[in-house]
């Protein structure tokens, strides 16, 4: 058991999903540590903004907000999406724990209980996501991909309300908030690779704060780590954000000589076309340099130029 006595504020959005996985860090922090936590809320630009996230800037509308009360002194630690967080690092924060990974794959919510391959020609499905449109127009099932924001909850009550047939979202957000069995299809990443980081958590805390920092490393899932380490390494290389659609996803695997990380990732034209789509394989000790190497080979087939188009 520790010695550390204090509560441990830690910030989090306000939304549902947001509380309930911050909830499952604090609840994990109470019988691994034995500190009292204390759930403080913080509202984010993305929370308050019902824009489109690429027209916000995309990247870190989530987190900023997160980030300046840590750095304020106001909370002790943040937990953030990790797909929502900036790949630049910031000298003054720490990425003390990646939790294990809960299921990074995409699903579809729609009427009638319909799979992709089921829906009519012409359907309205639903996403915020540029990553996913593109990967659903290359599919070329027909369908019309059309813009949704907000929570689970809103994005599910639209397409039960008749605005959408169906609806794109994260398998790991249904999870947490025990809604699993309301996804109508679950997504082969072969068909649709998810956001790098995607069903991933990140527990942030000051770099100095030496005590948070410990209590947070006995949370971390190196699996996990290595993993995201790799698809995020490809979206720094990419120079991408939330706002151009780029999928990754690695996992570790049994190889001959010991564990194996598998890297594949996918560059995309929201219209569907065209579409770069490259693998590479590594060391899980050598996870950011497996993303860097694979980006560098998307680059030399145009990726830049997909990623220019998208962003611009």
């Amino acid at each position: 058991m520790t010695s550390v006595q204090h509560v441990v504020r830690l910030g989090t959005r306000a939304s549902a999903l947001a509380t309930t996985q911050s909830g499952h860090i604090a609840d994990r922090l109470r019988a691994e540590t034995g500190v009292e936590v204390e759930l403080v809320m913080i509202s984010t630009e993305g929370d308050r903004s019902s824009a489109p996230l690429a027209t916000m800037g995309g990247t870190g509308v989530f987190v900023a907000a997160l980030r300046e009360a840590l750095i304020r002194g106001e909370i002790d630690l943040a937990v953030h999406s990790l797909k929502d967080l900036p790949t630049t690092p910031d000298a003054r924060l720490v990425l003390a724990a990646v939790p294990r990974r809960e299921d990074p794959r995409d699903v579809l919510v729609a009427r009638d209980g319909m799979t992709l391959g089921e829906l009519p020609q012409g359907a309205r499905v639903g996403t915020g996501s540029p990553r996913r449109a593109a990967q659903l127009n290359a599919l070329g099932l027909g369908v019309d991909v059309v813009p949704i924001r907000g929570n689970v909850d809103t994005r599910i009550a639209k397409m039960h309300a008749g605005d959408y047939d169906g609806v794109l979202l994260a398998r790991a957000g249904l999870l947490r908030l025990g809604r699993a069995d309301e996804a109508t299809e679950i997504i082969d990443p072969l068909q649709m690779l998810p956001a790098p980081g995607q069903g991933a958590l990140a527990c942030e805390c000051r770099v100095d704060d030496d005590a948070t920092t410990r209590l947070l490393e006995r949370l971390d899932d190196s699996d996990t780590r290595a993993a995201v380490t790799a698809e995020r390494s490809l979206l720094a290389t990419l120079e991408a954000g939330c706002s151009a659609p780029v999928g990754a996803l690695a996992e570790i695997a049994e190889g001959d000589d010991g564990d194996e990380l598998w890297l594949r990732a996918v560059v995309g034209d929201v219209s569907g076309s065209p579409t770069i789509r490259l693998s590479a394989t590594g060391k899980p000790s050598e996870a950011a340099a497996v993303g860097e190497r694979l980006a560098v080979e998307m680059l030399a087939e145009g990726a830049d130029t997909l990623i220019a188009v998208a962003t611009s």
